[in-house]
């Protein structure tokens, strides 16, 4: 028996999820008509308990004051109560900052005015960690399955952790050794090389996904969790084995509202305690997280002299300056084809 028979057993216990009571206050309806427009855009759900949460802060911050009545002086005495009073970091006041302007101009239908002089901490010069290629492979095996495959996933092709959980069965083109990543940061697509070393284990791990999904259909399945607009447009697309999670999670979860079962992909935080536990057996001293591998990724083909266009394509980065902050002390040129670099020897 394999270890994925245990890890995604057919029938496994349900889950199931509450159902948050609505309230009928001025703020809560706000903060409702704030989820709703943050799903009409369709917003990762990450950005939707961000600004979410940061709606609620503001409210706690301004002690429920009339949403009529709220100005540019509140905006501006939160953002320097994070920075002075909580010393919250840069990137989160920015975020925070963000979650607030969306609040006061889709919900409130209010622009706010000059905010310049808003009390905000500078964001340090990043420079990201990187892991060498033997660190990477002294991690690796100390993974269990099915986090071995997802880390390999996010180094051999540069994935966000959201990406990598996110992946779908029909995201793979084995044929074409080519993964397509769909709603990616700012909702772009791509598509990014699989890595040849590892498509024996994709093969194997599918074949696991394709045998939970059959076994699910049988045991009532209503199928796997998609956009409402995808499944109102396609009624039998949540049942299909296309759009089934390629890492799905162990438990089906039952939706309250209409007793159907229904399963969700891996929880992010399975993987991250992963990696901890696999960096401290490997003996790492360096801070990783998900995303270090991504940061590998990247390094790791500027030093096999790729161009930083191929780079930035790969990644999935908007703007090249993004991608910039990997050039330290590398030279690049141009490779006519492109390679993955847990396929490098």
């Amino acid at each position: 028996m394999h270890e994925a028979d245990n890890l995604f057993p057919s029938h496994s216990p349900i889950e199931t999820k509450k159902v948050p009571q609505t309230g009928k206050t001025e703020w809560q309806t706000a903060l409702e008509t704030l989820a709703s427009e943050i799903k009409v855009r369709h917003y990762s759900p990450k950005t939707l308990r961000a600004y979410s949460g940061w709606a609620s802060q503001f409210q706690w911050f301004t002690k429920n004051k009339p949403l009529k009545l709220l100005n540019d002086e509140d905006i501006i005495n939160f953002m320097k109560h994070l920075a002075i009073h909580r010393k919250v970091a840069a990137s989160t006041q920015n975020q925070s900052f963000n979650a607030i302007l969306f609040f006061y101009r889709n919900i409130l239908k209010k622009e706010p005015g000059d905010l310049t002089n808003t009390v905000r901490a500078k964001r340090k010069p990043y420079v990201p960690v990187v892991l060498t290629r033997k660190e990477i492979d002294r991690i690796i095996p100390n993974l269990k399955y099915p986090c071995d495959l997802v880390v390999k996933l996010l180094y051999g092709c540069g994935l966000r952790l959201f990406e990598g959980l996110n992946l779908r069965v029909g995201n793979f083109n084995f044929d074409e050794g080519i993964l397509t990543v769909r709603d990616g940061k700012g909702k772009k697509d791509r598509f990014v090389p699989l890595p040849n070393t590892i498509i024996p284990e994709l093969k194997k791990h599918l074949e696991f996904v394709i045998n939970i999904h059959e076994a699910d259909l049988k045991f009532g399945y209503a199928g796997t969790f998609l956009f409402d607009a995808l499944e109102k447009k396609y009624k039998n697309s949540a049942k299909e084995i296309v759009w089934q999670w390629f890492f799905p999670a162990k438990k089906l979860t039952q939706i309250p509202e209409t007793g159907e079962l229904r399963r969700y992909h891996i929880h992010e935080t399975q993987v991250q305690k992963a990696i901890r536990a696999a960096v401290r057996k490997a003996r790492i001293t360096k801070r990783v997280t998900t995303h270090t591998f991504r940061h590998s990724f990247a390094t790791h083909l500027l030093q096999a002299n790729y161009d930083i266009r191929t780079i930035q394509e790969l990644l999935g980065h908007s703007d090249v300056r993004t991608t910039m902050i990997y050039t330290h002390a590398i030279k690049s040129r141009t490779i006519r084809e492109t390679r993955s670099p847990l396929d490098f020897s």
